[in-house]
């Protein structure tokens, strides 16, 4: 049996209903700093408001920031850590989905430590510096069912000045406390619950076929992308469709315990390369437009063809005989989630761009491409976007 290493030192309460157990828990601190998105729907939902009741509850005092884009931005981060200190906050509760979680660990670095975020970055023209003072504790509220960022100790961050798009990742960077609560996700439209869940999917599936795949990352993984077969279309067609948001919010939370014990793969790479030059693409849609001709790339090359029929099977497929099955269930699962027709042409992405977009994420995440099974070239990758390009 191979080695794996487990640490996910995160407290998770999970289950529908569980964000009225907040003000019970204990806290890290005496004020904290309510980071949000910069759109409407937490206020609107009500779910700013609960927050700051179970606070008050909590006897903690409170500041917002209310700021975080959809693939967040450096300078943003910056203005939040700047923020915190104004305001004397000891903490952050991080309330939304995956841009606002990995904005908030880019905020607890900053808010305790000099200099500029991309100083701590490790990846691309970061410049590696250690992080001196342990960053704010955060508590994770999720909203979504993406990225599994309450789960894990990294965030990723993109900056505008050198359109890198690169992950902050430390082991003090585990939240203290993750509310998985799905009530919290019914109110996601369905165009965005799709992208979410494939995001989910592919954490688990890369995670599946990479060479860091062991015991552990299988058996999360799998389970992750069984119930995201089973539940997420569902989700997806009925909002308020309550066991459907409870599995696919559990196969997120699994999908992110599957990044601590596994890894993701170069398909995340080439994904946020293109989100870098082209911001408001949301990530899940981009792993969706390029999922199909990444897969297909690595099953002609029959590096696993096993896991790619077993993959078939999870995803609801039980008579999958070859590797080509995993993506005919692929297939099967974006279009019953409406997504299968998405195109990189819509969100103003050219062909002119793919070597470009190619050499920014060898060199901004090339971490990642170390994990597949498959050594991808400059070429490779540039194929991959081609064949994905419509």
């Amino acid at each position: 049996m191979e080695k794996f290493n487990y640490f996910v030192p995160t407290q998770a309460l999970f289950g529908s209903g569980r964000l009225n157990e907040l003000s019970k828990q204990e806290m890290p601190g005496k004020k904290g700093l309510i980071v949000i998105s910069n759109g409407k729907s937490i206020r609107k939902n009500g779910y700013l408001a609960r927050v700051e009741e179970q606070l008050k509850l909590a006897g903690i005092e409170y500041a917002v920031f209310d700021k975080i884009q959809a693939n967040p931005l450096k300078d943003t981060v910056m203005e939040g850590g700047a923020i915190a200190r104004e305001n004397g906050c000891d903490f952050i509760v991080a309330l939304g989905g995956g841009s606002v979680m990995d904005a908030s660990k880019g905020i607890a670095v900053v808010a305790v430590n000099d200099g500029d975020l991309w100083d701590y970055i490790g990846s691309g023209t970061g410049k590696g510096k250690g992080i001196k003072n342990a960053p704010l504790p955060i508590i994770a509220i999720t909203t979504t069912a993406g990225t599994g960022s309450e789960t894990d100790c990294g965030g990723v961050i993109t900056n505008a000045d050198t359109n890198e798009k690169t992950g902050l990742v430390h082991p003090s960077l585990f939240p203290k406390l993750a509310i998985i609560d799905p009530e919290l996700m019914k109110s996601v439209p369905p165009k965005f619950t799709a992208y979410q869940g494939f995001d989910a999917l592919f954490h688990s599936v890369e995670g599946y076929i990479s060479k860091t795949a062991n015991p552990m990352s299988d058996m999360v993984g799998s389970t992750a992308i069984k119930n995201i077969g089973k539940y997420l279309a569902r989700a997806v067609k009925d909002g308020n469709d309550m066991e459907a948001r409870e599995h696919v919010a559990f196969a997120n939370y699994l999908s992110g315990i599957e990044m601590c014990v596994g890894s993701t793969s170069s398909q995340h790479s080439l994904e946020h390369a293109m989100s870098a030059y082209h911001q408001e693409l949301p990530h899940g849609a981009g792993l969706i437009m390029l999922s199909k001709s990444y897969f297909s790339f690595f099953i002609d090359k029959h590096e696993c063809d096993d896991r790619f029929i077993e993959l078939a099977k999870f995803l609801g497929m039980e008579e999958a005989e070859k590797p080509e099955d995993f993506i005919a269930a692929l297939t099967k699962l974006q279009n019953d989630c409406g997504v299968g027709d998405l195109n990189m042409s819509d969100y103003g992405i050219t062909p002119d761009e793919f070597e470009k977009m190619a050499k920014n994420a060898m060199d901004t995440m090339g971490g990642l491409f170390m994990c597949d099974r498959y050594s991808l070239t400059l070429s490779d990758c540039v194929e991959i976007y081609t064949k994905a390009y419509k």
